[in-house]
């Protein structure tokens, strides 16, 4: 057994002090986290509850006409809320592609955002695994990796990074905004949010120890139809192979609004702003979305079991700009 300490916090200020020591870590639902820390890939020696702190809750309208997401707002309620569902309906898609009911009842926004990957190797503590033990090696390059990065990873990880709603909080242009320890307030766009693996895949995110995610805000929709598609084993409660959100909008036979990013290929949310720009003013046609879809899988390699991902991710790309 290793013991934990439990303690509740009041304030953001006080859940961000309690986290700033060693083996520190805030807890809302808790939905990963225990997972974790039951396979002992996670071993917190102290767990903070942030679940009393009232002003992490609740989505409300800015008077920059922005959407405040508190990050206490649990998956199903934002899925759920009505200026999500009329405004940013690719956010409330994402979020219902993902999990199941009950684990969304639960799930927090900014547990979401920083959940961990389930890559094979991660989770099993017998196999090698940089992102767990730094220097141990990436067992994932060579062994099972049917689940793992097409684009985006290293020679020192390819794992991929698991939401859905991150996915269509990238293609939305979010910002979230994080307190630290000292009481400082930053704002950080999502694309800046996550990092790529490097030759440090442990440092996932620009959370530091101590911070604390207060909420996360999305600017004015684009103007567009909303997609997102995900290609999964099964129907439900699976992970994504391959998703795609998007905004698109067509004018007269061409595309004058494209946004889109991928799930299930990166470490990260995967978009490729360059690729979008390329098709603003073409004409939709295959060509115009082939040339998109190259560009925006530039440099993809598959490692033996997840190579079939490259035409998926091409295929799914194609099937959601056919508009």
């Amino acid at each position: 057994m290793r013991p934990v300490s439990y303690e509740r916090a009041r304030t953001v200020g006080q859940a961000a002090r309690m986290s700033a020591s060693a083996g520190a870590m805030p807890i809302a639902g808790g939905t990963n986290l225990l997972d974790l820390s039951k396979l002992e890939v996670e071993t917190p020696s102290r767990l903070v509850d942030i679940r009393q702190i009232d002003a992490l809750r609740g989505v409300r309208e800015t008077t920059e006409g922005e959407v405040r997401i508190g990050a206490l707002v649990s998956n199903a309620e934002l899925a759920a809320h009505p200026v999500i569902r009329a405004r940013y309906p690719l956010l409330s898609r994402a979020i219902l592609a993902g999990a199941s009911g009950q684990i969304r009842n639960m799930a927090s926004t900014g547990g979401n955002l920083l959940q961990r990957t389930r890559c094979v190797q991660f989770y099993d503590t017998s196999s090698a695994c940089n992102k767990r033990q730094p220097g141990s090696g990436c067992g994932a390059l060579h062994g099972a990796n049917r689940m793992n990065a097409i684009v985006g990873g290293s020679e020192h990880c390819i794992a991929v990074h698991p939401s859905d709603m991150a996915v269509a909080m990238r293609v939305l242009d979010a910002v979230v905004e994080i307190q630290g320890a000292d009481g400082a307030v930053r704002h950080v766009p999502i694309g800046a949010f996550y990092r790529l693996p490097g030759d440090t895949p442990q440092n996932e995110t620009v959370v530091r120890q101590g911070d604390i995610i207060t909420a996360v805000l999305l600017p004015p929709a684009p103007p567009g139809q909303q997609f997102y598609r995900k290609v999964r084993d099964r129907a439900s409660y699976a992970f994504a192979l391959v998703s795609v959100g998007a905004v698109v909008a067509v004018e007269d036979g061409r595309f004058s609004t494209v946004r889109f990013g991928f799930g299930g290929i990166a470490p990260k949310p995967w978009r490729v702003e360059a690729a979008e720009a390329s098709l603003k003013g073409r004409a939709v046609s295959r060509e115009a979305v082939r040339d998109a879809c190259d560009m925006a899988l530039s440099g993809a390699i598959g490692r033996g079991d997840n190579d079939f991902k490259i035409p998926l991710a091409y295929h799914t790309l194609a099937a959601v700009l056919a508009v």
